[in-house]
């Protein structure tokens, strides 16, 4: 198989890289099972799979309470539904104490177009995020954008005043800040690599991001801010520049963990408030 780090070809099952010294470069034996998944290891349907259930599970939990109006929040399920399941906000992160939920509220959405244009934003981005950062590197940077995000607009939306089309938000879901995060990072790999085209692209999708929060009603802006910087300064630290390691993959899967354990203490938490 290729080595992650490298790329250069190496045994499966050999301890250390003769090229660059990476040990387990085969991943333990589990290399090509993984590689079989995809340059993002199965990211993406595992992002656009999780986002499905928690979705038709906050619509079985509104208990017929379904909106019917808004661009973004047809068929969408009730607010306490959303608070249920981990939304973030003002309200979760201060009142409640729900500080967990900048993770969680990742995986929720406010309605069916809400959740399409975010999967299909996911779809596009993350595997040309993978190409350049790695699979590992990509989760985290994902991660990131989804924790800087959502901090933000909870901070802006308890503590900081309304300001034309910035505003916090007192609840907010979405995976539209960890979307943010990957563009951030390619944002940078294109001021650190020099390529031109990347850098376009970031700066194509940073200016629809702009238009959209200008032009949608209901747009968190501050998500968008705080996942483009956390994706942004997470790409700095990873430097794209440099090899993906086996402790980027160890770390990935903890953030993957903990997002699923963010979901499942936000039900077993928010039962009281119900």
């Amino acid at each position: 198989m290729i080595c992650t780090s490298c790329g250069v070809l190496v045994g499966v099952n050999d301890d250390t890289c003769y090229n660059c010294g990476r040990r387990n470069p085969g991943l333990w034996g589990f290399g090509p099972l993984l590689r079989s998944l995809g340059n993002d290891l199965g990211f993406v349907p595992f992002v656009i799979g999780g986002c499905a259930v928690v979705y038709v599970l906050t619509l079985v939990a509104s208990r017929g309470n379904i909106s019917q109006g808004g661009v973004f929040s047809f068929l969408g399920p009730s607010t306490q539904a959303l608070f249920l399941f981990g939304a973030s906000g003002s309200v979760p992160v201060f009142v409640a104490g729900r500080w967990w939920t900048v993770l969680s509220a990742a995986w929720l959405h406010a309605g069916v177009l809400h959740i399409l244009f975010n999967m299909m934003a996911v779809r596009q981005l993350a595997p040309a995020t993978a190409d350049l950062y790695g699979p590992g590197r990509m989760v985290i940077i994902y991660t990131a954008g989804s924790v800087a995000g959502f901090a933000l607009s909870s901070f802006a939306g308890a503590y900081i005043p309304p300001l034309f089309i910035l505003r916090g938000s007192t609840i907010t879901v979405g995976a539209s800040a960890s979307i943010s995060g990957l563009i951030g990072a390619l944002m940078y790999y294109g001021r650190r690599s020099g390529s031109g085209i990347v850098r376009s692209e970031a700066s194509r999708y940073v200016l629809m991001l702009v238009i959209y929060g200008f032009m949608m009603p209901g747009i968190d802006n501050y998500a968008h801010a705080g996942g483009f910087g956390g994706g942004y300064l997470a790409a700095r630290l990873l430097d794209p520049l440099t090899p993906e390691r086996g402790d980027h993959l160890a770390i990935a899967v903890v953030c993957l963990v903990l997002s699923v354990v963010s979901i499942v203490v936000s039900v077993i938490h928010g039962l009281q408030f119900v």
